[in-house]
């Protein structure tokens, strides 16, 4: 029996997935799970000659062709490395691993820096999409050794999701960690999109009384526009589902707790140790971890009560705001995204990675789960740009220019209604901010000076000078 073309470890869903998707772009693969129940379950239900199950670890890497390329699809951190563990005793010099899950960045760097020196490859590659994305074909963002990568390409590009052109959505990113990091930085910006995303329904649902279906009808509206995007795509559905185990919608049954895996947390770290502002990544991971002390807020609106509450707005001002919002989410999108980036440049140049800002933009058009028409602006932007910033980017600071007093306005609104907008507020704040020619950072610095001795610059003259304030 001809051997296989690359094995997969690992089948929860999105393993499962990814196996089906490359055994449908016809290559033969061989899967392996801890659990040989649940292999054998997705062999009785999908296996074929191309697509077969193996028990015994040893029996599945001696499946595969040398060099083989064994996919990891387990839970990131100590679970990858007991993988690795159980492999390397199986496997030849030159074989190697290829990490897809939500791996943190220096472990994947660690990992191909040990593995390397006993001969062996250890390849990174973040993975987008959700399980229909793993099926269908995802967006995926591979890092590490790039000869290495050209033994892979044939496979991940067949596999991949494609963008707005038709053309897959995959690209070399980097050396060692590049992959996973621009994997992270995308999980980042999907934060902040999806809580802007959460504050306009707060917000159209405390201005104005409206209802998940009413809401929906403005979303979908959206969707048609600007703002077309998985997420908006997703979330009109969401907002019609009826709730099968009582009345009403479901959306106002469901608790008020945000869950998250760590990345990002991961992004907001990166962007305070490299001294980037990422206020909207940094202000979604906030919402959630408030979102999560849902007995100590209870306790605590019964303690205060907020002046705005019941502050409804007319129903005729709704026509008015409905566009204003349209722009001020996409002005805050722009922003988030301008942010991201930002870390992106930082990273790589810290790093030494080559990134091209302008494939990144274009491999997230489809496939992930911030896949969405303004990737295509992003992307058509850094290509007439030549990769420069976004926010220096004519196109972009153009939008934001003509979306600056939505974007103010909807604010004023949540301050007005007593409406938490997180990542709308920083939005706003980093985008006054960062187009300001001068800041209130020299009082910071006077008051810096005044009890530390830390000093300050002046801006008539060079050198560095230190005041002894009130003598």
């Amino acid at each position: 029996m001809a051997q296989s073309d690359i094995g997969l470890i690992g089948l929860a869903v999105m393993g499962q997935n990814l196996a089906r998707n490359i055994e449908s772009r016809g290559f033969k693969i061989s899967v392996y799970n801890r659990t040989t129940k649940t292999m054998n379950n997705f062999i009785d239900q999908y296996g074929s000659e191309t697509l077969e199950g193996q028990a015994e670890l040893k029996d599945f890497v001696e499946s595969l062709t040398s060099p083989r390329k064994i996919i990891v699809m387990v839970q990131a951190g100590s679970p990858v490395d007991a993988v690795i563990a159980s492999l390397l005793p199986l496997l030849d010099k030159g074989d190697t691993i290829i990490d897809c899950g939500n791996s943190h960045f220096p472990d994947t760097i660690r990992r191909e820096a040990e593995l390397s020196t006993q001969g062996f490859h250890f390849f990174g590659c973040g993975v987008s999409g959700g399980e229909e994305g793993a099926l269908k074909g995802p967006s995926l963002m591979p890092g590490g050794n790039k000869t290495v990568w050209e033994n892979l390409a044939p496979i991940f590009t067949a596999i991949a999701a494609k963008d707005f052109s038709g053309n897959p959505c995959v690209t070399y990113l980097g050396e060692n960690g590049a992959g996973h990091y621009v994997k992270m930085v995308h999980n980042g910006i999907e934060y902040a999109v999806m809580q802007m995303m959460a504050e306009a329904y707060d917000l159209l649902s405390k201005s104005f009384g409206l209802s998940a279906p009413e809401i929906a009808d403005i979303f979908e509206k959206y969707n048609e526009g600007k703002l077309q995007s998985f997420l908006f795509e997703i979330a009109v559905p969401i907002l019609r589902e009826k709730d099968d185990l009582g009345e009403g919608y479901l959306l106002d049954e469901i608790l008020d707790k945000a869950g998250q895996k760590g990345t990002g947390r991961w992004t907001a770290i990166e962007g305070l140790e490299r001294g980037v502002d990422i206020s909207t990544i940094i202000q979604a991971v906030h919402a959630r971890t408030v979102s999560s002390r849902k007995d100590f807020r209870m306790q605590l609106a019964k303690q205060y009560e907020n002046p705005s509450t019941g502050n409804m707005l007319p129903e005729e001002a709704l026509i008015d705001i409905i566009p204003e919002l349209e722009s001020a989410l996409y002005a805050g999108m722009l922003v988030a995204y301008a942010q991201g980036f930002d870390l992106l440049r930082q990273a790589a140049e810290e790093m030494h990675w080559e990134l091209n800002y302008a494939e990144v933009a274009r491999i997230w058009e489809g496939g992930c789960i911030i896949r969405a028409q303004i990737l295509n602006t992003l992307h058509e932007a850094f290509v007439e740009a030549n990769n420069a910033p976004l926010w220096s980017i004519n196109a972009i600071a153009q939008d934001l220019q003509q979306a600056w007093l939505s974007l103010r306005t909807i604010n004023n609104l949540g301050v007005q209604s007593g409406t938490p907008l997180f990542c709308l507020g920083a939005a706003l704040a980093s985008l006054e901010a960062m187009t300001e020619e001068r800041t209130s950072a020299n009082f910071i610095q006077a008051l810096r000076d005044s009890f530390g001795a830390h000093t300050y610059q002046r801006i008539d003259r060079d050198g560095t000078f230190h005041t002894e304030w009130g003598n």
